[in-house]
């Protein structure tokens, strides 16, 4: 569903991914991983080209990025994207939060994307919220909202950007227990996240990144079992030590 072909991403003279190479299989649960700073959050951003890079390509679905002739805001819509900051319209109700895409990229009529919506809110535990604005709702409220937004679009993928580390303690589960069904349900998912539970639970795949590069690319029972490298032993003995 994804492949990340030899990505190098500079910001200036500073080299954000260095010659990252992985891929996503359909219905695969990839968590990537690693230190703040290390380019996870970055090469997960580039795979629906919210962030450009300069070497490499990034196929998916059979889709070139770096193809002048690919249409990369359609490419968008067909891949799910869920910030740490929610990106809620605030000035928007939640119903109108969730339609607005559907009409405008995909040409649903307003009652099919009522419809869709409704649906999905239901689904996230927040049908009774669909008149609020945003700043109404928890952030972890706000988060659910912004999964099923996502999912409004029908996505191909998911991609998470660290999606759990802006909410307080007691929210976090309520997020995670949205983001496990999805993946029971054979979601294709790339997922940023410092949740070593979900990723011992769901993943079946992790990603260890440090300083640009991919450390580790390994199953998850061998990246708990016994990672390979010392730098991604010593990331997990401080982060599973708590």
């Amino acid at each position: 569903m994804i492949e990340i072909s030899h990505i190098d991403k500079w910001y200036g003279s500073f080299q954000a991914l260095k010659d990252c190479t992985t891929s996503v299989a359909k219905g695969e649960v990839v968590v990537v991983c690693g230190p703040s700073g290390s380019g996870k959050s970055t090469l997960i951003k580039c795979v629906n080209a919210l962030e450009p890079f300069q070497n490499g390509e990034i196929i998916v679905d059979g889709i070139a990025l770096k193809d002048p002739k690919t249409n990369l805001p359609k490419l968008r819509a067909r891949v799910g994207m869920v910030f740490q900051h929610f990106e809620l319209f605030p000035h928007l109700r939640i119903m109108e939060n969730l339609c607005l895409a559907q009409e405008k990229a995909l040409g649903r009529s307003h009652q099919e994307a009522l419809a869709k919506s409704s649906k999905l809110l239901d689904r996230v535990g927040l049908k009774g919220h669909a008149r609020k604005y945003p700043a109404e709702l928890s952030g972890g409220q706000q988060q659910r909202v912004a999964i099923a937004r996502a999912l409004a679009m029908d996505p191909i993928a998911m991609l998470f950007d660290e999606p759990t580390s802006a909410l307080d303690p007691e929210m976090i589960s309520e997020v995670l227990d949205v983001m496990v069904d999805l993946a029971r349900e054979g979601m294709t998912m790339m997922v940023v996240t410092h949740e070593m539970g979900f990723a011992s639970k769901v993943a079946h795949r992790v990603i260890f990144m440090d300083n640009g590069e991919i450390v580790e690319d390994a199953l998850k029972t061998d990246f708990f079992g016994s990672p390979r490298s010392d730098r991604a032993q010593k990331f997990l003995s401080k982060i599973l030590s708590h």
